[in-house]
């Protein structure tokens, strides 16, 4: 246990945007307004996609721990160019392709303890605000028409792509558009990019709205539902690192562009999940599923503890041997912990450095915690703790009071972690 610790340090997070660990600030007392990334609805959620979600819920839990009162909305974007080509492919309707991956996606997130958020709009839910947003952005001249397109000029606003670090003056004079939600293998679109698709003949996703026979872009869709369920001003924005890459800048750039302000505080973006050192791809095979770790005999506590130990910015780097090494020391910490809190086997003694380390075990996890969400330190300096305690339990010095303390600030622990207690 590092005695050397500063107690009551404030929550400090890196943020993006500013390449730093800043303490983190609302902008009303203790109220968080929070945009996290949704599933692709085209397919269902892999191992790596959950890795994403569980940072997100560690930092919505930890928030709530730490007495605030988090406002979150998680999107679902389903309409989109691949979800289109994919639900062609299955000879289905968008909607039904995107009802079965939404329906698996809360089972499994049920699985994995994930705190359901209050609003996960769908993206055929907002298509007017959608639409409001694109007329705002005509009006400034930040958008225009190309042919049945709308499509929306980084030159145009102000301080596009600092979010990623883009030095616009690279940007190319020749004027080149994209019409496409995704081009594979690109990163970067370097031109303007597509906020509506004007309807054209085969295409089986069109709205007749004021702007014309057609539909909203992806770009156009987180945007749209953040401010109609968040407003123009949020605390955090959550994603993947991979949004880094044109997403959450085209974000920032849509909303800051209509309302001429600041979007959101903090951007935070968690590392990816790898396999055997390779990127997830399902046309390779290198993939997993929640499903095949489970039918494997990993209870979904394994999972959870194995996702998010380990700090968020890291990569990981799934193998079936640091997989099972890891959550062996979930299965030691479990053991270690029913093992303290067994009354039954107590003492009628106690100590008083007994109960020093008691009262410092809910300080210590907030104190790796508020930096920068440091779970692994957090639980490493647990896992000290309660070791030193199971030794006063053994030498008779650990009372039943002293067991129903340690219970009492492990389950405040764990409304965090949710991988102590079943």
């Amino acid at each position: 246990m590092n005695n050397k610790k500063k107690e009551n340090s404030p929550l400090k997070l890196y943020n993006t945007m500013t390449c730093n660990k800043k303490p983190f600030t609302t902008r009303k007392d203790k109220n968080v307004k929070m945009l996290t990334c949704g599933p692709s609805i085209y397919r269902n959620v892999h191992i790596g996609n959950h890795r994403i979600f569980l940072f997100e819920d560690i930092l919505i839990r930890y928030l709530e721990l730490l007495g605030y009162k988090v406002e979150r909305v998680l999107n679902f974007n389903n309409v989109e160019d691949k979800a289109v080509d994919e639900a062609k492919k299955e000879g289905i309707d968008i909607n039904k392709l995107a009802e079965n991956v939404v329906k698996r996606f809360y089972e499994e997130s049920s699985i994995l303890r994930l705190k359901p958020p209050k609003y996960i709009p769908k993206s055929t839910d907002i298509a007017e605000h959608s639409i409001k947003l694109i007329k705002e952005l005509l009006k400034k001249e930040i958008a225009y028409w190309y042919e049945d397109n709308i499509y929306y000029d980084p030159v145009k606003f102000n301080g596009f792509g600092k979010l990623y670090g883009i030095d616009m003056s690279l940007w190319p004079k020749k004027k080149k558009r994209f019409a496409k939600d995704f081009y594979p293998g690109m990163r970067w679109n370097i031109g303007d990019f597509i906020l509506w698709h004007g309807c054209e003949d085969g295409k089986n996703i069109c709205w007749d709205e004021e702007l014309g026979s057609g539909r909203p872009s992806w770009n156009i869709q987180g945007p749209a539902i953040a401010t109609k369920y968040l407003g123009y001003k949020i605390d955090i924005c959550c994603g993947e690192v991979d949004k880094l890459y044109r997403h959450h800048d085209y974000n920032l750039a849509i909303i800051d562009g209509v309302s001429g302000e600041e979007f959101a505080t903090f951007w935070l973006h968690c590392a990816q999940l790898f396999i055997y050192g390779k990127k997830i791809t399902e046309s390779t095979g290198n993939i997993i599923y929640l499903d095949d770790l489970l039918k494997d005999g990993c209870t979904p506590e394994h999972v959870r503890f194995y996702l998010f130990y380990g700090h968020y910015r890291n990569k990981l780097n799934f193998t079936r041997k640091n997989f099972k090494q890891t959550v062996k020391k979930l299965d030691e910490l479990r053991a270690f912990v029913s093992e303290l809190t067994d009354i039954y086997t107590c003492s009628s003694r106690s100590d008083a450095m007994c109960k020093k380390y008691i009262t410092k075990l809910l300080p210590n996890f907030k104190e790796s915690m508020n930096n920068d969400l440091d779970i692994q330190y957090a639980i490493n300096d647990l896992f000290e703790v309660i070791t030193k305690l199971r030794k006063f339990k053994k030498e008779g010095k650990f009372s039943k009071n002293d067991s129903k303390h340690v219970t009492k600030e492990l389950k405040k622990i764990d409304s965090v972690l949710q991988v102590i207690y079943s």
